[in-house]
C-alpha cells in the first residue's frame, strides 16, 4: 500500500472533519487503572492504584526490568484471530500478579533461533494491552510474506515459550507534555500509536489533545478498531480519528487512497502552532513519503517528505 512514492489524491471524508465535538463525554469508568509508581524501577517492584468499588494499593513485581536481566521466556496462553492476516497473542506471566514493566512508549524485543540458522531472529513489538495489567501482555501480529518472525509468532500454539526483553524505550511522555499530538499511522504501525493514546486518555489529570491518521488497505485490515473508537465515543472534545483505505467497500465514507499531503494538511494542527507533537509509525513507503525515515533507533534523521513541504520542523515529528 506505501510502496509508492506519490499518493493518490484522498478523496473528501465524508466521515467529518469536525472540529473537536463539543458536547459532554460521557460518563464512563476510566478505560484502564490510573497509577502511581515509587522506589527505582530496577528492584522490579511498582506501587499501582486500581479503582474500582474500593481504592487498593499493591505493590506489583514486574516482569521486565531492562539492564542486564536479559531474555524472558513466556508462555502463549491463548491467539485470536482478528483478521485473515493478523491475530493477537496472549503471553502469560508466571507470577499472575505481576506487571510487564513497560513504560510509555516503549516496547519489547522478542527472539527465536530458525532452524539451522546462525543467528537469531530479532524483532521489536508493542503489546496492545495496558502496562498495568497483571499476569498477561497482548501481542497484535500481523503474518507478512517472507516475515520470519512474524510468520514464527503465527505458528506457533498455545503453551510453546517466546523469549522477550524489555522495555525498550521510544518516547518519554508525562501528563500534558503537548498540547495537542497527532498519530500518524499505516498497518501494525498503529501498535506504538494507541498504546500512547490509551496512557493519555486514562490519566484524568491529561488534557491532550489526539488526532489519529491511520492508513490501510482494506476495511478488515484496520486493528484495533473497537478500541479506538471506544475513545472517540468516550472522549468526543478531544480525540478524533480518520481511516483512509486503498480499496474500500462501496459503503465506505472514510478518506480513499493513500495518506497523502493534501489529507494531512486538512486535518493536522497547523505547524505555527505551540507544543504541537506528531509521531509517524508504518511501513518503509509511509516514512519516505511522509517524513524520511530514521537513521538508527537513536537518530530520527533529517525531516522530509509531505510533513517538511507543510511546513512542520524536526523537532515537531518524531518517528517510532
Amino acid at each position: 500500500m506505501f510502496a509508492r512514492q506519490s499518493f493518490r489524491c484522498a478523496q473528501p471524508l465524508r466521515q467529518s472533519f469536525r472540529k473537536y465535538s463539543s458536547e459532554a463525554p460521557q460518563q464512563k469508568k476510566s478505560l484502564a487503572p490510573i497509577y502511581a509508581t515509587v522506589g527505582a524501577a530496577g528492584v522490579g517492584i511498582g506501587l499501582w492504584r486500581y479503582y474500582g468499588s474500593a481504592a487498593e494499593l499493591k505493590e506489583r513485581p514486574k516482569v521486565f526490568v531492562g539492564g542486564d536481566q536479559g531474555w524472558v521466556d513466556l508462555k502463549l496462553a491463548s491467539v485470536e484471530n482478528l483478521s485473515s492476516n493478523t491475530k493477537r497473542f496472549r503471553f502469560e506471566f508466571e507470577d499472575k500478579e505481576a506487571v510487564s514493566g513497560l513504560h510509555v512508549a516503549s516496547a519489547l524485543l522478542t527472539k527465536f533461533q530458525p532452524e539451522g540458522a546462525e543467528k537469531p531472529v530479532i524483532r521489536p513489538y508493542t503489546p496492545t494491552s495496558d502496562e498495568e495489567t497483571p499476569g498477561y501482555l497482548d501481542l497484535v501480529i500481523k503474518s507478512y510474506p517472507n516475515g520470519p518472525m512474524s510468520e514464527h509468532i503465527h505458528s506457533m500454539n498455545p503453551d510453546q515459550r517466546l523469549s522477550m526483553k524489555g522495555p525498550l524505550p521510544k518516547y518519554p511522555w508525562e501528563a500534558n507534555k503537548h498540547d495537542h499530538v497527532c498519530l500518524i499511522a499505516g498497518g501494525t504501525g498503529i501498535t506504538p500509536m494507541y498504546q500512547l493514546a490509551r496512557q493519555i486518555f486514562k490519566n484524568p489529570e491529561d488534557k491532550t489533545k489526539v488526532t489519529l491518521v491511520f492508513g490501510n488497505v482494506t476495511e478488515q485490515d484496520i486493528l484495533l478498531k473497537k478500541e479506538l473508537q471506544e475513545l472517540e465515543n468516550t472522549y468526543p472534545q478531544r480525540f478524533r480519528a480518520f481511516y483512509v483505505l486503498d480499496t474500500p467497500p462501496k459503503e465506505w465514507t472514510g478518506g480513499k487512497g493513500y495518506i497523502n499531503k493534501e489529507l494531512l494538511k486538512t486535518v493536522l494542527p497547523e505547524p505555527k502552532e505551540e507544543n504541537i507533537k506528531l509521531f509517524v509509525c508504518g511501513p518503509p513507503g509511509l516514512y519516505k513519503a511522509v517524513s524520511g525515515t530514521k537513521v538508527s533507533p537513536k537518530d530520527q534523521g533529517e525531516l522530509s517528505g509531505v510533513l517538511q513541504e507543510l511546513g512542520y520542523s524536526k523537532d515537531q515529528v518524531f518517528k517510532f
